[in-house]
């Protein structure tokens, strides 16, 4: 459950993160808040029924699965839950406060390495 709960929440952050990329290219004069409001919007709708579609296979699983599939399923439903809310609300919002890489690269290019 783990390993796909992981593969499920990369791929829409990728999904995401490759957006805000596209339009980066696309439209240069925005500001990143913009570019990635409007990315994030763009794919809100596939991220939500991705997520809902998945939530409807579990339903039967925890309505009549065994004692180990309800086990199983309940950890599913909840990993997509948290995992649709990390991709849609903290994922973006991260790029925004993070410092660009190319920032980084300019202060450390003098300084010596270990």
């Amino acid at each position: 459950a783990l390993l796909t709960l992981a593969g499920y929440s990369i791929n829409d952050t990728v999904v995401v993160f490759d957006r805000i990329r596209e339009r980066m290219r696309r439209q240069k004069a925005h500001d990143l808040r913009t570019l990635i409001n409007t990315s994030v919007n763009q794919t809100l709708s596939r991220t939500l029924i991705t997520a809902g579609t998945t939530l409807l296979a579990l339903i039967p699983l925890v309505l009549i699965g065994g004692q180990s599939l309800i086990n199983f399923s309940l950890a599913l439903t909840w990993g997509i839950l948290i995992g649709t809310y990390s991709s849609i609300y903290v994922a973006a919002v991260l790029l925004l406060y993070m410092p660009p890489l190319s920032r980084i690269k300019k202060k450390n290019k003098g300084k010596p390495k270990d």
